[in-house]
């Protein structure tokens, strides 16, 4: 089965090209089961209910969240009540959201999906190894297509979890930095790794953010807002193809999607 990983959604823009490219995509590369980074999806930080729904309605299977996952307390109740959105798994326990979901592909597939928050140069949280060993001993053995969204800041973090989890689940895919990363490989027990999937949304931008206003809060120590920017919207992230039957990955491939592309599958959609 094929697996698509999108990386963190930013802004309206990044939400657009999600709905613009995703339904050609599937179609053309034959997706199976589509995982989507959403916590920087509502004007940058955090995600509502009705942007969950639009992610879902274009072809999204399961979104997962990062440290800016509250950031929109309407989201509270979306992530109480439905399955295809997960926390951190090393969040604690009365942290509002089910830390990891098992759902059924396009082609009949059981999917396991993990979200883990790293600690290095983040905010705190539990241990994510510990974490992932209690969610993965309450999977059921059947369900042997696993895949984890390790959202993490330092690139040694994320490379210790992919070793940690290899041969153990399908997939370790970083989120987090919004810059993608020229790692993908598949590790010597079949896991396929990357440690960042990279930002869809305006990659003309500081991570997502206008540049003029980065600017000039860096070099002025100005308190200035920091919108969105608008410039090269692309949808990052990567293929991965599993063998349903051992849950092994056998291929990866980096995907990376701009404006002229997605207005190309917006036009051939309308023919």
């Amino acid at each position: 089965m094929r697996i698509l990983f999108i990386g963190d959604i930013v802004g309206r823009q990044g939400v657009e090209v999600v709905e613009s490219v995703l339904p050609r995509l599937r179609r053309d590369q034959s997706i199976g089961f589509v995982v989507a980074n959403g916590e920087n999806a509502d004007g940058g930080s955090g995600i509502t209910p009705q942007i969950f729904r639009r992610l879902l309605a274009c072809g999204v299977d399961c979104v997962t969240l990062g440290d800016h996952i509250y950031k929109k307390k309407e989201i509270i109740e979306t992530l109480e009540s439905h399955e295809r959105i997960v926390k951190p798994a090393n969040y604690p326990p009365t942290a509002p959201g089910r830390p990891s979901t098992v759902l059924t592909s396009a082609t009949g597939v059981s999917v396991a999906v993990f979200s883990l928050m790293g600690r290095v140069f983040m905010k705190p949280a539990d241990c994510p190894f510990t974490a992932i060993d209690r969610e993965l001993a309450a999977i059921p053995e059947s369900t042997v297509v696993r895949v984890v969204d390790f959202h993490a800041e330092a690139t040694s973090d994320k490379q210790l979890m992919g070793r940690y989890l290899d041969g153990r689940v399908s997939a370790v895919m970083g989120t987090h930095t919004h810059v993608p990363t020229a790692d993908t490989t598949i590790l010597p027990g079949g896991t396929a790794f990357q440690c960042d999937l990279g930002m869809t949304g305006p990659h003309f931008s500081i991570l997502g953010r206008d540049i003029e206003s980065v600017l000039i809060a860096t070099t002025t120590f100005r308190p200035v807002a920091f919108p969105v920017a608008k410039g090269d919207v692309k949808l990052s992230g990567a293929i991965v193809d599993v063998d349903p039957r051992t849950g092994r990955a056998t291929r990866i491939e980096r995907v990376s999607i701009d404006e002229q592309a997605a207005g190309q599958y917006d036009e051939d959609d309308d023919r």
